[in-house]
């Protein structure tokens, strides 16, 4: 039993640890939508390495028209547009020392969700002060996904809105059990040092 309250907080670290890598890539939220909608989109961009990242690149997927960007401190926007007019790719390139390592930033756009999307696949392209480029473009599974958003029906929104609630209280319920677990194993440790005495 002590063995087990010496390895559980351990264990508890690793899987916060796991979670917080496994989660480590170009993310845009929220993660489904309805269709036929108008929605704030937020790009957010981690830095994975120990350079700066200095420029993001995101291609806007059929079935989104953004309509405006929210400016961001430190960066600069531009634009790319098709014959229409529409926003094809937006880019965003760091005016200083742009995003170091250990840091993320958010770049948030409306768009107009078309009736007929079916999903928004966004591809992102990190480029670092090296002049490398991550490119975030591939299947959920991969190394370096594509960021998707789905969409859904109005009913089926509530529904996964409220499964997440549930499950973004996880590391909440697992702290108050590590503390559970170890107020116990200090009651068990003074217990025995009490039988010893």
């Amino acid at each position: 039993m002590k063995k087990l309250f010496t390895i559980f907080p351990a264990v508890l670290a690793f899987m916060f640890l796991w979670v917080g890598v496994a989660s480590a890539h170009v993310t845009v939220d929220p993660n489904q939508v309805p269709a036929d909608s108008w929605q704030k989109f937020v790009i957010k961009v981690p830095n994975e390495k120990d350079i700066a990242t200095t420029k993001v690149e995101v291609r806007v997927p059929d079935g989104a028209e953004v309509m405006s960007i929210e400016p961001v401190n430190g960066w600069t926007f531009n634009a790319q547009k098709d014959q229409n007019g529409k926003m094809t790719s937006l880019i965003w390139t760091a005016e200083d020392k742009g995003l170091l390592a250990g840091q993320f930033i958010e770049f948030p756009i409306m768009a107009k969700v078309a009736k007929d999307a079916k999903s928004l696949q966004w591809k992102a392209y990190q480029t670092y002060s090296d002049g490398s480029v991550v490119k975030w473009i591939g299947p959920e599974d991969s190394e370096h996904p594509a960021s998707v958003t789905k969409i859904v029906t109005a009913t089926d929104q509530q529904t996964a809105s409220a499964t997440s609630d549930q499950t973004s209280q996880w590391p909440l319920y697992l702290s108050i059990i590590a503390v559970v677990l170890s107020v116990i194993a200090l009651f068990i440790s003074l217990m025995r040092g009490r039988k010893t005495a």
